[in-house]
């Protein structure tokens, strides 16, 4: 019998465009449940897709503090979401709530 090789998902690996990553990240905030360390990760999960260096570069904080920050662990400052959001190049936007 042959072993079946079994590696982890790393969504960071399939999003590729701007528009993957917004879509993600509406998604996972819809789903969160108004879980905040929930939302930090996905914006981690597309702060590694784009390149944690650069978003580290263009938002003045270091990597290490980012991959921190955004780790689901913790749950970041809303200058570092709103400096993130922006080196992502992504907007976040708001309806109002008819349900």
């Amino acid at each position: 019998m042959s072993k079946v090789k079994i590696s982890n998902f790393d969504i960071a690996e399939h999003l590729r465009t701007e528009e993957e990553m917004s879509a993600y990240l509406d998604a996972c905030i819809e789903d969160s449940n108004n879980d905040a360390a929930f939302i930090s990760k996905a914006l981690g999960d597309i702060a590694k897709a784009k390149g944690m260096s650069r978003i580290a570069e263009e938002t003045g904080l270091s990597r290490e503090s980012l991959y921190k920050s955004l780790s689901g662990e913790r749950i970041p400052s809303l200058d570092t979401f709103i400096k993130v959001i922006k080196a992502l190049n992504l907007k976040i936007t708001t309806k109002p709530n008819l349900a």
